[in-house]
């Protein structure tokens, strides 16, 4: 179910599905580095402005599923127009700064986008572009991503299944009038 928070900013309604805490895997793959699956932590947040607050951190994950090293990580702010046109402002790690454009498609949760802007450091590996989309299905987020370098045309590289993480404290304050011992509940 989807909860729009009292004081979302009005403009935010359409992306509300993406607020919270999510964590989940994916699959790295794209040619010249190692393929791998990955796990990944995001979170979107709001501070009553017009914008969503993006942080996705993912790590390489070993055959157990434990975390080996760092993989990527990124920030952004999400911001959507009344005619559902989707403009993100991203940082990654790597060096690279993007500016992306797409649209919420009608009558569903699901964003599709492709950068317009992409500024690299010297110190930041070869990228030209990319795109990505983002859907809403059965209460969990799925991505994919793709990417274009100067030598390798834009091809799917990475994509995650990742479910909302809800915190118990979340659930308690729905708890009204529970015995302070808890025992007295099950009587």
């Amino acid at each position: 179910m989807i909860e729009i928070p009292s004081d979302l900013h009005p403009d935010l309604v359409p992306l509300a599905f993406l607020l919270g805490n999510w964590e989940g895997a994916g699959v790295f793959d794209f040619p010249g580095d190692e393929k791998c699956n990955f796990g990944q932590e995001v979170t979107f947040t709001h501070d009553g402005r017009d914008f969503l607050e993006y942080t996705s951190h993912t790590w390489v994950l070993d055959s157990e599923g434990k975390k080996v090293r760092p993989l990527e990580s990124e920030s952004g702010f999400w911001r959507i127009d009344k005619d559902r046109k989707v403009e993100i402002v991203m940082i990654r790690d790597q060096g690279v700064a993007e500016v992306w454009y797409g649209e919420l498609a009608d009558q569903k949760p699901q964003i599709d986008l492709a950068t317009d802007a992409v500024a690299r450091s010297a110190g930041s590996g070869p990228y030209t572009g990319g795109k990505r989309l983002y859907g809403y299905v059965k209460s969990d987020l799925m991505w994919v991503g793709e990417k274009a370098t100067p030598e390798v045309e834009l091809r799917p590289y990475m994509s995650a299944h990742l479910k909302k993480v809800v915190d118990p404290s979340e659930w308690a304050k729905d708890l009204k009038d529970l015995p302070d011992d808890g025992i007295a509940f099950f009587k």
